[in-house]
């Protein structure tokens, strides 16, 4: 993919890095950012489960697994 194109999380593969730069809703915002989610923060996909639920990032000097659904609502800029 190239890079420092905009991107979904739930688009990026198993060692792409990226940028958190937004969310597409608010439901999940305040979730996401006590998670460590936050805009500007570097995320790193580190794996990704049978048929691409859940999916496994660092984020934040830590490991964090999220649901596809929840993924699809974290914009991204990737670096790789």
């Amino acid at each position: 993919m190239k890079q420092g194109k905009d991107l979904l999380l739930s688009e990026l593969r198993p060692g792409q890095r990226a940028i958190i730069q937004k969310f597409t809703t608010e439901e999940i915002f305040l979730k996401l950012m006590e998670m460590g989610c936050l805009p500007g923060e570097e995320i790193e996909v580190i794996k990704i489960a049978p048929l691409n639920d859940p999916i496994s990032i660092s984020v934040a000097g830590y490991t964090l697994s999220l649901r596809l659904d929840e993924a699809k609502h974290i914009v991204v800029d990737t670096l790789n």
